[in-house]
Parts: structure tokens; C-alpha cells; sequence
């Protein structure tokens, strides 16, 4: 996949991170509504916080306003009929004129294909789609996803730049048969081998399952002095899923080892819960909250261990896809055209450098019209450079012909 855009965000807009109670509500109801569908608190925060976002912008439907934003349930997996129902009933609405979905879990295919055969006039949008991209490119006008490929081999990439020589990737079953996390798992480790750093899988639980997300928190926490007893502290970890990441960072603080940046990566992401901080102050003030974690982490010994990206992806990705769809409805934007969703998710983080290009399948080489992978440069924290030019990076080719071989683990 060649790489198409390499495009620094806007430049800080005065009314960016507008205050709670704010928004643009009309007097008398908005004149469309937006609907946008999250994760809740416990499972993905970041996406939420998107959302909440766009409220404060543009007020809330049910007050006049333009955001209608409701949450699927933690347990997804087992209740996706209840996560069908729920979107689709946004599309009873007949105001609703775009429905955005992040994460877009298993079932938001399905739901877009029954809000389609009811409404033809309604934009749907997928941020980082668990469903494999033919499925969710066959469904959605538009899906975005952090850069699966490109990221399977700069995350190893950036491990070295730390000195690491060993780096643990952390996942269960369910996530390995998503072909974007198995995708770039295959990568990760191709990309380690040629970067001379020991790559090992390691298994936890899935926060989907019986145990739950209490469970598999546990078992991260009672794991990781483990593994770093068995590896030692100059390895890298990574984990596939949010509710992993916290107690995982956590331990890293505590027993050593390193992180380069989540799954879906974020100063919000596990940090504040994993360092014990109190952002309440911060909220929505990425620059101030960056700072924030960035001192903790110095201040426990992890200066140039611990990385993320300067803005929430989760965030981004939520505010980003409804302000490209509220511009697309007022015509100051036009779906498929990259410099303006790029603009649209530059609203949200001032001053990064974005790296991106359409998806492009290895089997076929078809370049899909509608699913863009987008990645960030990575901020290491406490590091005098701060960040590394991961968009900088010329991923070797042979990396994008990797083809997806699902595995148990």
C-alpha cells in the first residue's frame, strides 16, 4: 500500500474544545441530527469523550440540539442483535441524516445494511470496524481505521528505537480472527524477526467473555510481573484491547518493561487510571492532559519507556467522523475527498502529523474506495527528541503482501 497523505492538522481553531453546555443548538430543534453510536466508560473512555465532544458543540438532539449519541453494551458479542437494534433504531429518527459507529463492532454491518434498506439518505460511517474490511467496506459510506499494516511494523520499529530486544503482544482468540488484528499481528512479528527483536504471543482473557472486563484486568495484573520476570525489562508490550491496557501499564510502571502506544492509542488510554491522576481538570485539553501523564510517568522512572500518541485516535476518530459528516450535510465538504476528512479529524488534535492512504488488499490488490487507515507520529514520554518520525518511515513494501492467515493464538 503506497503511502498517499502525509498532511500536518489544522492550526488551533479558537473554538476548539468548546466548554460543557456550549454547542450551536437552534432555537426551536435543529434542523438535522447526527446520530453517533460508542463504547461506554469501561470498555473504550476515548470514543465516548468523542462524542461528548460533539455535544458540547452542537448541543444534544433531545434539547434542540444536533448529537444524538447512545452506547452498545460492553458484552457486545453476546448481545449483537441488542447492538443491531439500537443503531438501527437512530434511523427512525427523521431528522438523522449520518450515523456514526466507533468502534464499529461486530454487527455494525448488519445494522448499516438494515438502516440502508430503510434509509438511503442517511451517511454511515465506521471508525475502526472489528469486521473484516470487505464486509465493513460493503456496508459503510466511509470507515477509518488506525493503520493496521503501516503500525505492524513501526510500533516494532519504534520498540527498537527504545532498545528493546524482546517485545510481547498481548491478545485472545476473538480479537486474532479479526482480519485487521490478525493482519498486523503476522506483520509485527515478520517485522521483529528482520528487526532482530524477539517477538512472543501471549494470551489473557477476553473482557467479552464469562469473566468479564474485572476478570481479565485481573489477569493482566497477576500475569505481567510474569512475563517480565521471564522476558526482563528491555521488552516492549502490547496489547490488543482497551480494557487490557490499564492494569498493563500499571505493572509496567511497577516491575519495568516498555510500551510504545496502545492499540488505539491515547494520553487518555490507560495512563491516568495505570499512574492514579486526576484529570478532571484537563478534560478536553490534550496539550495539558500530555503533560500531565508525562510528568507521572517521569516521576515513577519510565522517562523514554512509555509512549502514546499526542491526541486521543479513540477521540479523534469520534469527533472527527461527526464534524466530517455534519460538514458533508452543510456542503462544505465532500465524502471521498481525503483532504477534507483529514481536516475535519485536524480539528481535534492542533499541530500532529497524520500519515494515511486507502486500504488496499494483498489477495486482490483492489484499493477500496472507502476505508482509509490513518496513524500518528508517536510521542515517547520523558525522550529530549519527544517524538519519533513514525510518519517519517519508509515501510518496507513486502510488509503490505503479507496476507491474512487466521490463527487461534
Amino acid at each position: 500500500m503506497k503511502r498517499l497523505f502525509a498532511v500536518p492538522a489544522l492550526a488551533v481553531l479558537a473554538a476548539l474544545f468548546v466548554s460543557c453546555g456550549g454547542g450551536t443548538a437552534q432555537s426551536g430543534g435543529a434542523a438535522y441530527h447526527i446520530g453517533i453510536c460508542t463504547g461506554t466508560v469501561s470498555q473504550s473512555e476515548d470514543d465516548l469523550r468523542g462524542a461528548e465532544e460533539l455535544i458540547a458543540r452542537y448541543g444534544r438532539a433531545a434539547e434542540g440540539g444536533i448529537i444524538q449519541h447512545i452506547t452498545y453494551p460492553d458484552n457486545f458479542m453476546e448481545q449483537q442483535e441488542v447492538t443491531i437494534s439500537q443503531i438501527v433504531a437512530l434511523a427512525d429518527d427523521p431528522k438523522m441524516k449520518a450515523i456514526i459507529v466507533n468502534q464499529a463492532v461486530p454487527g455494525t454491518a448488519e445494522a448499516f445494511k438494515r438502516v440502508r434498506e430503510k434509509r438511503d439518505d442517511i451517511l454511515l460511517f465506521a471508525g475502526e470496524a472489528h469486521e473484516d474490511p470487505l464486509v465493513i467496506q460493503g456496508a459503510a459510506d466511509l470507515a477509518i481505521s488506525a493503520d493496521f499494516i503501516s503500525r505492524g511494523y513501526t510500533i516494532p520499529w519504534a520498540a527498537k528505537q527504545l532498545g528493546a530486544k524482546t517485545f510481547v503482544h498481548i491478545s485472545f482468540p476473538r480479537h486474532m480472527s479479526y482480519e485487521t488484528l490478525g493482519l498486523r499481528r503476522q506483520i509485527m512479528e515478520a517485522a521483529c524477526n528482520d528487526l532482530g527483536i524477539q517477538f512472543v504471543f501471549a494470551t489473557a482473557p477476553d473482557p467479552t467473555s464469562d469473566v468479564g472486563v474485572a476478570g481479565a484486568q485481573q489477569s493482566i495484573l497477576e500475569q505481567t510481573p510474569q512475563w517480565i520476570a521471564q522476558y526482563g525489562k528491555d521488552t516492549v508490550f502490547f496489547c490488543t484491547n482497551d480494557a487490557h491496557t490499564e492494569p498493563l501499564l500499571k505493572q509496567l510502571l511497577t516491575y519495568g518493561g516498555m510500551f510504545v502506544e496502545a492499540d488505539l492509542p491515547s494520553p487518555l488510554m490507560g495512563y491516568p487510571g495505570a499512574l492514579g491522576i486526576n484529570l478532571s481538570a484537563e478534560t478536553g485539553d490534550f496539550p495539558a492532559i500530555l503533560a500531565k501523564v508525562e510528568e507521572a510517568v517521569n516521576a515513577q522512572g519510565g522517562s523514554n519507556r512509555f509512549g502514546t500518541w499526542a491526541f486521543s485516535y479513540g477521540f479523534s476518530a469520534s469527533a472527527g467522523l461527526g464534524e466530517f459528516a455534519k460538514r458533508i450535510i452543510d456542503n462544505s465538504a465532500q465524502l471521498g475527498n481525503l483532504d477534507d476528512l483529514y481536516a475535519a479529524l485536524g480539528e481535534f488534535t492542533p499541530g500532529a502529523k497524520w500519515n494515511g492512504g486507502y486500504y488496499i488488499d494483498a489477495n486482490t490488490g483492489v484499493r477500496a474506495a472507502n476505508q482509509v487507515l490513518i496513524f500518528m507520529d508517536t510521542y515517547i514520554m520523558g525522550s529530549p527528541g519527544k517524538f519519533l518520525p513514525t510518519t517519517e518511515q519508509n515501510v518496507p513494501e513486502k510488509y503490505y503482501q503479507i496476507t491474512f492467515q487466521q490463527q487461534e493464538g
